[in-house]
């Protein structure tokens, strides 16, 4: 069985930066050790936004701006960024919550029939649970997991809420 580890945007502006929380800044270690041991390919996810942010339906209902494409918050976390390039990865640049090309690329380069997905990253209740749930609709057979260790929340109540309702969805949460 092939294994792929999603890492969903652990950007900079998630971790410490415009919208980064300390939850956030205290998986980081626990997200490299998991690249690091990690037998599998590794997929990355770019929370990617342009100049024009506010002017978007995310930007009226989240006025902070995040993840603009080419700034320094638009950057994975140097830490995990290193542990990445040790180890190489596919970019997938997403332009909403949920990653619509994602089931996509998994289709192209494997066998679904054959493969087990685990995700960790930021933010359970936004990016992670959208992720989790736009895999499980398109593969409702595939072993999909999130090793809440290597997760956080807006809050760790959403936190919380967001792994009950992935749990809810039959995926596995450990």
């Amino acid at each position: 069985m092939k294994k792929v580890l999603i890492v969903v945007d652990m950007q900079k502006d998630f971790v410490d930066g415009s919208l980064g929380t300390a939850e956030a800044v205290q998986i980081v270690d626990r997200v490299v050790e998991k690249i690091d041991s990690f037998d599998g390919d590794i997929i990355a996810t770019y929370d990617t936004h342009f100049e024009n942010y506010m002017e978007t339906s995310e930007g009226k209902m989240l006025p902070v701006v995040h993840c603009v494409k080419g700034t320094e918050g638009w950057q994975l976390d140097k830490r995990v960024q290193a542990a990445l390039n040790g180890r190489g990865y596919t970019a997938i640049e997403k332009l909403t919550f949920g990653s619509v090309d994602l089931p996509n690329k998994l289709r192209e380069y494997y066998d679904v029939n054959d493969l087990s997905i685990e995700l960790i990253g930021l933010c359970t209740d936004i990016c992670v649970v959208s992720n989790a749930l736009i895999l499980k609709a398109n593969f409702p057979e595939i072993d999909i997991t999130v090793d809440t260790a290597c997760c956080a929340g807006v809050t760790p109540d959403k936190h919380n809420a967001a792994l009950e309702v992935m749990k809810s969805c039959q995926i596995n949460v450990i």
